[in-house]
């Protein structure tokens, strides 16, 4: 027996064997011993007959396929996470992460990482970088050839320790500099209004229509820091005078169920906002409670929540929950139908890889279904959550691709000012294709159908 595929049989038997002897104090059925030998027998018959060798990377991928590909089996949301794909996650979740705060990309013409823009009120943001700015080297090392997480693995560290760039800048003189930037945490801020205000760009203009005093809250996703960004948000609405207010969730795939409870809360004076189910028909039922509500009187402030088919789990969460208490009717289309829940699972030895495992299903307060897989037989229709009467706004894939470019350049700011000057650069993202010409004409603004109506019925609510 070649000894590789000796190494393969032991390493898959044992570390099976240990996360058994972990997770349990009675012997392994046989029906593990078996599952575990047909997949040592797959490996070993790769390592003596396939075309070629494979290089340690490879078996290291084939496996994880081999992992991740089961899962899918099972429902597309479970899925195995290796050392730096679960750092990734964590860090979406978490709403920061340790770096210097900048967006790259490849630069297709010299090979080097070209900054797409800096992120408001970060290191990258106060050192000077700026659209367009190409990073030549970190710490001293030529960063020409790169991938995008080779570069991303350099920059980010801890809080507190640094990192130097060499940066070239075409038209500046000298062309090229080195900057040494201390690493912070780096905020990813989910809440976003209707532009930046241009005295401060880290703050937002929240009134949609000023006249009427109606106020837009985006929440792109739901990460640790949502529930008290959208409170910050909404109680700064409310000491503005705004009259009606829009929660924009189009485009959220999600996020903590925490969070989503929170947002839904913040509305809710009572009543159940979901409730999870496990597979032993366990329930946890989560309610609203009278403190700390916002936006009241209900009566004398509406609400609308903005959805397409690309609003899924936690964005459903607080759609139907609003709809359910009558607190806020929902525009736009019907969301995408995930009712499930997904738990975290480090894996043995190291805990540095996880596995993420659908464990729950959740339910409106009305009782009703929300996965699209699993809608009742009986009521083959009854999933996602469906606008109100007079409030669907189909919209065609040209407006959702419109929609999403838009939202890409509410984030964009090319750097701080003193050093933008009077010309800062354009977007540096290009308006997608079709057959060769632009989707649309950058020259006409955007015409938001979903939400133009959605201040339409906020403006016939309004009393005299």
């Amino acid at each position: 027996m070649p000894l590789r595929n000796l190494f393969w049989i032991l390493v898959v038997s044992g570390l099976v064997g240990l996360m058994l002897a972990l997770g349990a104090t009675a012997p392994p059925p046989e029906r593990d011993y078996h599952l575990i030998r047909q997949i040592a027998a797959v490996l070993a018959e790769v390592d003596a007959h396939y075309v070629r060798e494979l290089s340690d990377e490879e078996w290291q991928q084939l496996v994880e396929n081999m992992i991740n590909g089961g899962l899918h089996s099972l429902d597309p949301n479970s899925q195995y996470f290796n050392a730096r794909q679960l750092q990734l996650f964590e860090t979406e979740s978490e709403g920061s992460f340790g770096g210097i705060g900048v967006r790259f990309v490849r630069d297709e013409k010299t090979g080097f990482p070209r900054v797409e823009y800096p992120m408001l009120g970060t290191p990258a943001y106060e050192a000077g970088l700026m659209t367009g700015d190409l990073i030549v080297a970190v710490n001293g090392e030529s960063t020409q050839g790169w991938t995008s997480e080779q570069t991303q693995k350099r920059i980010m560290g801890e809080p507190g320790t640094s990192v130097t760039l060499t940066l070239r800048r075409p038209g500046r003189q000298p062309p090229e500099w080195t900057v040494t930037v201390t690493r912070a945490r780096v905020e990813l801020h989910s809440v976003a209004g209707v532009a930046r205000r241009p005295e401060d760009p880290l703050k937002w203009d929240w009134m949609v229509d000023p006249g009427a005093r109606i106020a837009l809250v985006r929440i792109q996703q739901f990460n640790e820091r949502t529930g008290a960004e959208v409170r910050a948000a909404v109680q700064e609405i409310e000491a503005a005078g705004a009259r009606g207010l829009i929660l924009d969730l189009r485009d959220n795939p999600g996020g903590l169920l925490s969070q989503a409870v929170e947002v839904a809360d913040l509305f809710l004076e009572e009543g159940v906002i979901v409730t999870t189910r496990d597979r032993h028909g366990g329930e946890k039922v989560f309610k609203a409670r009278k403190a700390g509500t916002l936006f009241l009187p209900a009566a004398d402030k509406p609400l609308v929540v903005l959805i397409n088919n690309r609003s899924a789990s936690a964005s459903e969460i607080v759609a139907a929950a609003l709809q359910d208490h009558q607190r806020a009717v929902i525009c736009g289309e019907r969301s995408f139908g995930k009712g499930s829940v997904q738990s975290l699972f480090r894996l043995p030895p190291d805990y540095k890889t996880a596995v993420k495992l659908t464990t729950q299903t959740y339910w409106r307060p009305s009782g009703k279904n929300i996965d699209r897989p699993s809608a009742p037989r009986e009521r083959p229709d009854e999933w996602g959550v469906l606008p109100d009467k007079d409030l669907e706004v189909p919209t065609t894939t040209e407006e959702k691709i419109r929609y999403e470019y838009e939202m890409e350049k509410l984030r964009f700011v090319p750097g701080r000012p003193d050093v933008v000057g009077p010309n800062p650069p354009p977007f540096p993202i290009p308006i997608p294709q079709k057959e060769g010409k632009p989707l649309w004409n950058e020259s006409q603004p955007f015409q938001d159908r979903p939400l133009l109506r959605a201040v339409e019925y906020l403006r016939s609510r309004q009393r005299p």
